[in-house]
């Protein structure tokens, strides 16, 4: 579909049939299951009470051959908050975060809802060249920004980041509760990989930084977009031949518990051990 990007023609045809998404503040429109989707004729309307804002182009679907596109606005004058606590509730009406709907969403939904969101974030913390500082624009049906000062063309960024489901010989696995979670959110390993290194030497990394122990047997296992705000997780799962060294680090990881897997039925059912959330890799790493 890249030839499609370069022609604004095709791209202006698309859209007049296109299913859009409508994304406010990085929030998606949405119901409690899926995604919610508006036409051009929608758009349109919506233009007294929204700014044109930016669209960008998803795709064709495989099968329906359907265009998708996603429409990135704001407010022409944004709700004002009359200090209720149901104001943030009325405020963002019709939409929901990433986070709080991507659970219930099927597998095409939630990548259209994954690329939707993370092209957004991008577009809203790049909006100058990082060369002459000039103002840039979308372009290639939001692929791009461009920099009419220079040419220069400036591509979404996205950032790697191993995540790593630690065992041991007896077929137990290690996880850890970071601070900033709710209480008894248990969940696997992750790190942001450094300029220089391998996903294996950052999966090794990580885990002794953050649990204290050694990874062998390093096996890549899938990958997930994680748009919060530009990452990819690269899931591996790995084996510690020392499990009794299992430590937090104190900082970003303030316990580690080793479970089995009648230990985690168990502590699940008992609600004293809280999963990440459903659509996340880490999740489905555990599952597995």
């Amino acid at each position: 579909e890249s030839e499609i990007r370069t022609d604004s023609g095709k791209l202006e045809q698309l859209w007049k049939s296109a299913h859009i998404i409508h994304l406010v503040d990085a929030r998606i429109s949405a119901g409690d299951e899926s995604l919610t989707f508006i036409d051009a004729a929608a758009v349109q309307a919506a233009l007294d009470t929204f700014v044109e804002g930016d669209r960008f182009f998803l795709g064709i679907g495989r099968d329906d051959k359907q265009p998708y596109f996603a429409w990135h606005t704001t407010w022409i004058s944004a709700p004002e908050d009359d200090g209720t606590e149901e104001f943030e509730q009325r405020k963002y009406e019709g939409f929901k975060t990433l986070r709080e709907v991507g659970g219930n969403l099927d597998a095409d939904e939630l990548a259209l809802a994954m690329h939707s969101v993370g092209l957004a974030n991008w577009h809203a913390t790049h909006t100058h060249c990082a060369r002459c500082g000039a103002k840039t624009v979308s372009d290639l049906g939001g692929t791009v920004r461009v920099c009419p000062q220079d040419a220069t063309q400036h591509h979404p960024r996205t950032d790697p980041a191993v995540i790593v489901l630690v065992k041991d010989k007896d077929d137990r696995i290690l996880l850890g509760h970071q601070p900033i979670w709710p209480d008894k959110r248990f969940s696997t390993f992750a790190g942001f990989v450094e300029t220089g290194e391998s996903f294996e030497e950052c999966v090794s990394r990580e885990v002794f930084e953050e649990a204290g122990v050694y990874a062998s047997d390093i096996n890549y296992l899938t990958s997930q977009p994680w748009p919060f705000p530009a990452s990819i997780m690269i899931a591996f799962e790995a084996v510690t031949h020392r499990p009794e060294e299992a430590r937090p680090d104190g900082t970003e990881i303030t316990e580690v518990r080793w479970f089995s897997r009648e230990d985690m039925k168990k502590a699940v059912a008992a609600e004293e051990l809280l999963l990440p959330p459903t659509m996340s890799v880490a999740r489905r790493m555990i599952q597995s």
